[in-house]
Order: structure tokens, then C-alpha cells, then sequence
């Protein structure tokens, strides 16, 4: 409970901070493209991501490479739930491959939280780690709509990993 209150806190008082995004995602959590077998559940996913670099890791000139945390929580029709938080890139894809900006945005990100596999997917151990990819369209108004592929693993902590794809559309809002 001390940790699910830590994480509001933070997303309800972190606007005075910093500058950002609220992301609300929906998608398909054990999404598999091989025809496995999967326990396919709806994913539900908030994140609020914070326009405030954390670490500069390439040339200054060049924010690609400028590592921005995020908070969130992610939950499934079958009652799981996963806490994160991470540091996430956030790049125009036009400026990334030809130097011309676009209203296309490339975001990856990583992060590690709190699993609790409810009655959907056993991962295998409470804490996981989770990256991913996402391109989004960012509107006239600095809002956003992406599409994201994800994935969440334990990297081996626990005795089993099985892993899960999650494949997301999102709408964010920038405050």
C-alpha cells in the first residue's frame, strides 16, 4: 500500500515540477505473433512522463540522448498489475533520419517495478523489467497519439521468464 501512495503522490504533484506527458494506453497484453499458445488479457496503461533530463548521454547539441524519467502503472482484464518507473528518449524521427523535422516521435523506454500477476500471466517474480518501443503523432495542440510494442520479463530473477508481449495504442496529453 506505502508504495501504490508513493506513486500517486508523485504523478499528482509532480506538474509543478516539470513539463510532460500523461499517456493513457490501451492494448493487448501476451500478444504473440509465432501462434502460441498465449493468456491473452486487455491492457490498460498510465504513464506520466516528465519533460526534465536526468542524464545527458551524448553530444549536448543533440537531445536524443537526453534520458527523461517516467511513472506509471499498467493493468490487465485479468487483474494484474505492474508499477514502474524508468527513463524513457524522446526523438523526432524526421530530425532523427534527415535533419527535417516531423510531426513523428520516437520513444523508447525502460523501466522496472512491482508485478502482480492477479489472475493473468505468472512472470515468474515480483519484480520485472520492461522496454519499449513506441512512434507516436503528435497533433497541432502537443498532444499525441502512438503506437507501442512492449515487452516485460524478469531477466532471469525468478526460477521462471516466461515473458510477455504487450502491443498498446495511446493517447497523450501534454500539461
Amino acid at each position: 500500500m506505502r508504495i501504490f501512495i508513493f506513486f500517486l503522490f508523485l504523478i499528482i504533484c509532480t506538474p509543478v515540477i516539470s513539463k510532460g506527458y500523461d499517456v493513457f494506453s490501451i492494448g493487448l497484453f501476451d500478444i504473440k505473433f509465432d501462434g502460441s499458445e498465449t493468456n491473452q488479457a486487455t491492457d490498460f496503461r498510465y504513464e506520466r512522463r516528465f519533460n526534465k533530463t536526468l542524464f545527458e548521454i551524448g553530444p549536448e547539441s543533440y537531445e536524443f540522448f537526453n534520458l527523461k524519467p517516467f511513472a506509471g502503472f499498467e493493468t490487465t482484464s485479468d487483474s494484474a498489475y505492474f508499477l514502474i518507473a524508468g527513463v524513457y528518449l524522446d526523438d523526432n524521427i524526421g530530425t532523427l533520419l534527415t535533419g527535417e523535422p516531423s510531426s513523428f516521435i520516437f520513444s523508447p523506454s525502460f523501466g522496472t517495478g512491482y508485478y502482480e500477476d492477479g489472475d493473468g500471466k505468472k512472470l515468474g517474480n515480483s519484480i520485472e523489467f520492461r522496454t519499449t518501443l513506441e512512434i507516436s503523432y503528435q497533433l497541432k495542440n502537443n498532444n499525441r497519439i502512438g503506437l507501442s510494442f512492449g515487452h516485460i520479463s524478469n531477466a532471469n530473477l525468478g526460477a521462471n521468464n516466461p515473458g510477455v508481449e504487450i502491443l498498446s495504442l495511446s493517447y497523450q496529453i501534454a500539461y
